[in-house]
């Protein structure tokens, strides 16, 4: 399975994006879509999580801000990210685990003035 990410770019303190991560193949249950971001020399870290049985998690530093979707039946998976903080500057990326594990290319996202 192929992931391309699309949505990223700059945007002012405050403002939204909305990143889309689409793949390509069948999609098996059970499933597990996520959403990643990873700053130059750091660890990368789970943003947002949502499996075929509806579980959703988010990372603290995220919720009440971002929202993790997906439309199957286009292939696609979304995060909405409303109130950017310039702490949320990173590359994101999307990755999805069922028969196996693909991520995406990754899409740098930047919250400056």
């Amino acid at each position: 399975v192929q992931l391309v990410e699309s949505g990223g770019g700059l945007v002012q303190p405050g403002g939204s994006l909305r990143l889309s991560c689409t793949w390509s193949g069948s999609l098996f249950t059970p499933y597990v879509m996520s959403w990643y971001r990873q700053a130059p020399g750091e660890a990368r870290e789970l943003v947002a999580l949502m499996t075929s049985g509806d579980r959703i998690n988010y990372a603290d530093s995220v919720k009440g801000r971002f929202t993790i979707s997906s439309d199957n039946a286009k292939n696609v998976m979304y995060l909405q990210m409303n109130s950017l903080k310039p702490e949320d500057t990173d590359v994101y990326y999307c990755k999805l685990q069922g028969l196996g594990e693909s991520w995406g290319q990754g899409t740098q996202v930047t919250v400056s003035s």
